[in-house]
């Protein structure tokens, strides 16, 4: 018949993939669509995360004694005294980190079990996996521009506490994988009331609703900056065809509290954004670096007070961007030779029905347009 058997598809995909897959699926009152593309895709959200468990305790963690591990294993939430001491990625991650505790926690309790789920694998993967992992390899290498021994300290801790928080919101729906995972993490010994040292066993992020987890909305927002700005520059390269290679330079202007987080942060954004690390600085509005910077360069607005300017010899090359202009030059050509000879035959014009014609006329006049622009470059 149509009927799935569930052990071939633990066998095929894995008993979590199946699990997460049908209990985020659950609508109340409706049956249960299964789409085994879902399944898959659940799969590779588990692999994401065993990489990223990969990465915490084979890169981040390596070569740590006994004593610097359980200085950040994880006994308890991060209280506000800990968390002002952070950088702003670091308090930016652990801020949506408790936001998404008091999420999962509210839908949990509401029994939305498919909305708690979708907002772990958005987290993990989008904020998580995408941002704080490849901001913290700044703190931790050398070669990025880290290795000062607080900063790797507390890149390290928000790691491990970030995914140790996470697993805990996870078990759920992903036994087998996040218990497996949460074994290899430092954590604080068991209770004397806990039968063996098991993720199962031990405490929710939240247990108290009356005591909110820290968070700063202010620095989500400075952060959220950050990743526009990074974003923006990142649409630039693409847009000017840079090669994934090139370092390239840029001066940020902005003012204020954000202006400083941005100077603080500059190896973060050179590292996100493949930029020239000594040609990257950030300036006051109305200063004359910034004045300067206008000349010949992209602009980037990013927010009301916040900018980014690319000057264009760094994105292009002269000489390819010539040959690239030839080229499109001469695909516009024989295109436009092509388009007019048709609608100068008489068949063409007398026999097509006239949307047709016009439409043909229409593409014409758009790639006379391109030709005229390319010339004009």
């Amino acid at each position: 018949g149509n009927v799935i058997d569930p052990l071939d598809t633990v066998a095929e995909y894995g008993a979590d993939s199946l699990r997460y897959s049908l209990v985020t699926g659950v609508t109340p009152g409706q049956d249960i669509p299964l789409n085994m593309e879902k399944i898959q895709a659940n799969r590779q959200f588990g692999n994401k995360l065993w990489n990223c468990c990969k990465f915490v305790t084979g890169n981040a963690l390596k070569d740590m004694d006994d004593d610097s591990l359980s200085e950040i294993a994880v006994s308890g939430p991060i209280m506000k005294e800990e968390f002002e001491t952070l950088s702003l990625p670091e308090r930016y991650i652990i801020s949506k980190c408790h936001t998404l505790v008091a999420g999962v926690t509210a839908d949990i309790e509401k029994y939305s079990l498919g909305a708690a789920g979708s907002k772990i694998y958005e987290f993990l993967w989008d904020q998580y996996a995408d941002w704080y992992i490849e901001i913290s390899k700044t703190r931790l290498y050398e070669g990025a521009g880290g290795g000062g021994a607080s900063e790797s300290k507390a890149a390290r801790r928000v790691l491990v506490y970030v995914l140790d928080t996470s697993l805990r919101l996870l078990h759920p729906y992903m036994p087998y994988i996040t218990e497996r995972l949460w074994h290899h993490l430092p954590r604080a010994k068991a209770g004397t009331d806990q039968a063996a040292h098991s993720l199962m066993l031990a405490d929710w992020p939240q247990l108290d609703d009356e005591s909110p987890l820290v968070t700063s909305a202010e620095d989500v927002d400075k952060f959220e900056c950050f990743q526009a700005l990074t974003r923006s520059i990142r649409n630039a390269r693409a847009e000017y065809n840079v090669a994934p290679g090139k370092r390239i330079s840029c001066v940020v202007v902005a003012s204020g509290d954000i202006g400083d987080e941005l100077k603080r942060e500059v190896k973060s954004l050179v590292a996100l954004a493949k930029l020239d690390f000594e040609q990257v600085t950030v300036v006051e509005p109305d200063s004359a670096e910034a004045s300067a910077a206008a000349s010949d360069s992209v602009q980037l607005v990013i927010r009301d007070g916040v900018e980014a300017y690319l000057p264009l010899s760094g994105l292009i090359d002269p000489e390819k961007e010539r040959q690239r202009l030839k080229k499109q030059n001469e695909r516009l050509s024989k295109e436009i030779h092509k388009l007019a000879g048709r609608l100068q035959s008489k068949g063409f014009v007398d026999k097509a029905p006239p949307a047709v014609v016009d439409k043909a006329k229409e593409d014409l006049a758009e790639l006379e347009d391109q030709a005229a622009n390319v010339k004009a470059s």
